[in-house]
């Protein structure tokens, strides 16, 4: 791994710790390289709404990453930023959809309006931020494998971190967690670490040793 990969493992595992830990099932080193990649993206996104001061600036911040696909899609040099470059590299290596990259920017925009969501706004949000990063992630990890059926795990992870402060999202998190756990059955177990942090959002583990094992245990049985 070079060192800006590196880098960008590290600002993974502080930044999302429980996706960087189930990264650590995957056994190619350059698939789950390029899953941090994918990670870092869908991190800066997930940044542009909690950073600016106003949503104009916010929304000057996702431009700025619709820009970046315009560059790598097109063939033209990615602007120099970490993340940028490392993703241009995915969408090139991969053969990555533009459509799917899109849709995680696109989510964020509601980020941007202070009303709190209705559960329909937040399973169409949770299916493009969080559902788009797991089904990517599958056709990285396996392309053989039906990424559609990532789908609803990574929209229960988004939901999941979403519900702290939208209580409102509880049932439809509640309904996309138990679909994902039948939609996650159909996964390949080389893609199936793209899911398997959802287990962790079942229920608080309290130590590092009970999320690896709860982890270790998901991964061995292709179940969340």
């Amino acid at each position: 791994m070079d060192t800006a990969a590196e880098d960008l493992d590290d600002l993974i595992r502080r930044v999302d710790p429980e996706r960087w830990l189930s990264s650590r099932f995957i056994a190619d080193e350059a698939a789950r390289t390029d899953v941090i990649a994918l990670y870092a993206f869908d991190h800066e996104l997930a940044r542009a709404p909690r950073v600016a001061s106003n949503p104009l600036l916010g929304e000057i911040r996702l431009t700025w990453w619709r820009e970046m696909l315009d560059e790598a899609f097109e063939g033209r040099t990615v602007r120099r930023h970490p993340t940028a470059q490392a993703l241009a590299a995915v969408i090139a290596r991969r053969g990555l959809a533009r459509g799917p990259l899109e849709a995680m920017i696109d989510a964020r925009y509601r980020e941007l309006d202070l009303a709190p969501m209705t559960p329909l706004e937040g399973l169409d949000w949770a299916r493009d931020c969080g559902g788009q990063t797991a089904s990517l992630a599958v056709e990285i990890l396996d392309p053989t494998s039906a990424s559609e059926m990532a789908l609803a795990a990574g929209s229960a992870w988004a939901l999941s971190r979403k519900v702290t402060d939208t209580p409102e999202l509880t049932s439809v998190f509640e309904q996309t967690l138990a679909t994902a756990r039948t939609a996650v059955r159909h996964l390949s177990a080389p893609a199936f670490p793209a899911v398997a942090h959802l287990v962790l959002a079942s229920g608080p583990a309290k130590s590092e040793v009970a999320k690896r094992m709860r982890l270790t245990i998901a991964v061995a049985l292709g179940r969340i």
